[in-house]
């Protein structure tokens, strides 16, 4: 079926899935009330204004509240009031990590950018909300570009379009919107355009920039609507024109996916691109492929997911994304709530650290400096697992830890580590790991790859009332013969994220309704298997010197 710019939907998708048109947006004053302040220029001046800043002690005030919540985690980061949606505009400016999300302040809870500053990527600091509303109406999600002098974001307002903004302070509390205007405006009523105007990736090609928006076009099964990205080009960041859809030979979509939140930049040296993005149907993805710079096309060649189901509930959300420096990527998430909460509810993930593999293989790991958070150290020296029989460790307790486990499950075909245990085992959080139980990869002709797999089961973690469980959230990994199961799983009140011998992640909310539900155990199924080796390490509150 040829695609015709007329059958193209204009997408305005909030970020709940909740579908709504930019166009119907009433029309009043859509200056913000939230308070605004204007910054020094060098970092002394700053500092020293941000100490009696009335935003700030607002924050902390809230955070002291809210952390009296016993889901409230301790070590993951969570926005110091209200609740929070997705990370945005990730980036390194002058020594120091900047995370931007999208914040509902209490006395006008449209989006606005918060955020969050850190020098390590764990231990991050509470900054004023950085972009208001108005001409926008929401100020939406977005990415940064870091040039030697400024720090550019580029985001969608909603009643808008794509707007541009930006900042050359040293802690980016000064933001100016280019034009106070939209750069690529949504339709007027009537138009019809051959793409959306939703979502915006930005990064600089020679002395071009080039930016996609996310959306989807009707070329899929019946017409179904399926992922695109539309590729604009400009040389001074006002003017932009439309070339093309962006992505080719994209096999790794889901029909009704929609490339939200897209961020696409070069990884690992053997020039392979990444790009980032979220379904609003099936949570945060990617997709790995070659960047032809000649016809300005994405040759996609690889996929995955970073949520391994449905988006909600419980679910890994959006990304944001940044080059590590290395040839890495640094990569973080929000994760959906189980529970119904009008105060808070979403939170971060850990940061990862994304790389290729010698076959071009995504992996992944925690990063930040995570060790500066252990506190109480306990070890688990070598023992048999016997089969079928569940091990207890009475000497490892605790809600917020980090667990490494190395585990050689010789013939057994699932091992089972439960963490947020209660003593009576009426609440407790399943990781299960099943030895060539995942998919068998026979996508190159004459060859077939028996994957593992791991697993989260949140069906039993909790006994309150209003909580949701998750169909277990189970992702495929490869382990090579004879290589032991090497875990790192991270408990934080609400949240369980588990990475697999540096090659894949799990995650999930949790909502243990018992506060003796920190216990921890192991098992081995239909044979024996051994503990090589358990440590954990119980987690400093990193809230709680704010």
């Amino acid at each position: 079926m040829k695609w015709r710019p007329a059958q193209i939907q204009i997408l305005a998708v909030l970020t709940a899935g909740t579908l709504l048109s930019d166009m119907a947006m009433a029309q009043e004053s859509r200056a913000s009330k939230v308070p605004f302040y204007t910054f020094g220029t060098t970092l002394s001046e700053q500092e020293e204004q941000l100490k009696t800043n009335p935003l700030l002690k607002r924050f902390e005030a809230a955070r002291k509240e809210l952390a009296k919540d016993r889901h409230r985690p301790a070590y993951h980061y969570v926005n110091p009031e209200g609740i929070l949606n997705d990370p945005n505009g990730l980036c390194f400016w002058q020594g120091r990590w900047h995370l931007f999300y999208q914040g509902f302040p209490p006395e006008d809870p449209r989006v606005h950018w918060g955020h969050a500053v850190s020098t390590d990527l764990i231990h991050w600091r509470d900054l004023p909300y950085a972009i208001y509303p108005d001409p926008e109406d929401r100020v939406y999600s977005g990415t940064t570009f870091v040039e030697p002098g400024r720090v550019i974001a580029m985001y969608h307002g909603v009643g808008a379009g794509s707007m541009v903004a930006t900042a050359t302070d040293p802690l980016l509390l000064n933001w100016t919107k280019l034009g106070n205007k939209p750069v690529i405006p949504i339709p007027k009523p009537g138009e019809k355009l051959p793409y959306n105007v939703f979502d915006p990736a930005i990064w600089k090609k020679g002395d071009a920039y080039y930016s996609v928006l996310a959306g989807q076009r009707p070329v899929g099964p019946a017409g179904k609507m399926v992922r695109a990205l539309f590729l604009f080009r400009s040389t001074d960041l006002m003017n932009w024109q439309y070339l093309h859809p962006f992505i080719e030979n994209d096999g790794y979509g889901m029909v009704g996916d929609d490339g939200a939140c897209p961020y696409f930049w070069p990884i690992g040296d053997k020039g392979k691109y990444i790009l980032l993005h979220f379904s609003h149907m099936s949570g945060g993805k990617y997709l790995l492929g070659d960047y032809d710079q000649v016809h300005d096309k994405f040759i996609v060649t690889d996929g995955g997911n970073f949520n391994h189901g449905p988006m909600l509930p419980n679910g890994v959300h959006a990304p944001s994304a940044y080059p590590d420096g290395k040839g890495g990527i640094i990569a973080i998430f929000n994760i959906n709530e189980g529970k119904a909460d009008k105060t808070w509810g979403r939170i971060m993930t850990l940061p990862r650290r994304l790389t290729l593999d010698e076959n071009g293989k995504l992996q992944m790991e925690p990063t930040g400096d995570i060790a500066s958070l252990r506190t109480r150290k306990v070890t688990i020296a070598e023992q048999v697992l016997p089969p079928n029989q569940e091990v207890v460790l009475p000497a490892v307790s605790g809600n917020a830890l980090e667990i490494h486990a190395v585990i050689d499950p010789k013939q057994s075909p699932t091992i089972e580590l439960n963490v947020l245990r209660s003593p009576g085992r009426e609440e407790y959080t399943r990781i299960l790991f099943y030895r060539n139980g995942g998919f068998q990869d026979r996508s190159m002709p004459g060859k077939a790859v028996q994957y593992s797999a791991v697993s989260i089961d949140n069906s039993t973690a909790s006994t309150l009332e209003g909580v949701r469980s998750r169909v277990p959230e189970t992702a495929s990994v490869l382990l090579r013969e004879g290589e032991p199961l090497d875990l790192r799983i991270f408990v934080d009140k609400s949240i369980v994220e588990v990475f697999v011998n540096g090659r894949q992640c799990v995650a999930v909310r949790v909502y243990p309704g018992r506060t003796d539900s920190q216990g921890v155990s192991v098992l081995a199924r239909g044979s024996t298997a051994t503990l090589k080796t358990l440590e954990v390490w119980q987690m400093e509150n990193l809230f709680s010197k704010q």
